[in-house]
């Protein structure tokens, strides 16, 4: 430092802050850019149960389709909505697959059931869609019909 400037004024000192700013929230997550859906994903998503399901223990689940992503469907359970990829599997089921990989949705022809793959277990099972209580009742109807050899 010149000899100046050690002769100059000392610097005015700030008042120490008697508050505090208040602590900003935590910015939401952005939501995740879906990759445009392939022509199978979007047959798939035509093969989803679409609407309220009943499930054990009084518990229901909704399905819509993704009002932002084509191809894509939102699975609400209690307070959660999960944004599902809808797969066809080999063996006829239709497999609705969580974009973050936490959850897991098969549908097949009487029931469907939402699992947490992440833990392991069944979130709610024997969800029954209004169409799926139709097959299952065509099912039975038709077993009864049958003769019995």
């Amino acid at each position: 430092m010149s000899a100046l400037a050690q002769q100059a004024a000392p610097a005015e000192k700030k008042p120490a802050a008697t508050k505090k700013a208040p602590a900003k929230k935590a910015a939401a997550p952005a939501a995740k850019t879906l990759a445009p859906a392939s022509q199978e994903q979007l047959m798939a998503a035509e093969r989803t149960y679409f609407g309220e399901y009943e499930c054990d223990f009084k518990q229901t689940i909704q399905i819509a389709m993704n009002p932002k992503s084509p191809g894509y469907v939102d699975v609400a359970f209690k307070k959660a909505i999960y944004t599902m990829k809808p797969v066809l599997s080999s063996t006829g089921a239709l497999r609705l697959e969580d974009v973050t990989g936490r959850t897991l949705l098969i549908q097949i022809a009487n029931k469907s059931m939402l699992m947490d793959v992440k833990v392991g277990q069944r979130l709610v099972d024997d969800c029954v869609h209004e169409k799926q209580r139709e097959t299952a009742m065509a099912v039975k109807q038709q077993q009864a019909s049958q003769p019995i050899n």
